[in-house]
């Protein structure tokens, strides 16, 4: 059973989202607590689970990565997930792999520099995996939301 987190918390959580990089100390001036608490609050968090890592959210289009897919794969049993998802893995292409329910048993997204680029990925590593029977990619034109959770008040 999980401890609830109190307002504070939530609190904390929701300026971090807003900015990974924002100082503790600054935190601290926000919500009137010292720095001590959100240090204490953020370890207890991490502990617990809540808080997997601090990631950077990137701009791929500015790097170099144009096509942003999703892909739908079909699996020759649903068994056979975890060792597909190892194989997926090691393609750094894919930035978000979920097993799912519906038509797909697995569903993923992975950025490319071109069409040349997703076509290369999909045959020869993707679809080269013997488990995976069929998959189904689908082109992103264009994002228009990623956010994080916004917590209830």
């Amino acid at each position: 059973m999980h401890q609830p987190l109190d307002d504070i918390d939530l609190k904390i959580l929701t300026i971090l989202m807003r900015d990974a990089k924002t100082p503790y100390t600054d935190i601290a001036k926000e919500l009137f607590v010292s720095n001590g608490t959100v240090h204490v609050r953020m370890k207890k968090m991490e502990e617990m689970g809540i808080i997997k890592s601090f990631n950077l959210q990137l701009n791929y289009h500015k790097l170099g990565y144009d096509i942003t897919a999703f892909l739908g794969i079909y699996l020759s049993k649903s068994s056979k997930y975890d060792e597909v998802a190892k194989a997926l893995e090691d393609i750094p292409e894919i930035v978000d792999l979920h097993y799912t329910t519906g038509n797909y048993s697995m569903f993923l997204k992975l950025v490319c520099k071109d069409t040349e680029h997703l076509r290369k990925i999909l045959m020869e590593k993707i679809q080269s995996i013997p488990e995976i029977t069929r998959t189904e990619t689908m082109i992103s034109l264009q994002e228009n939301l990623n956010r994080p959770l916004k917590f209830e008040e």
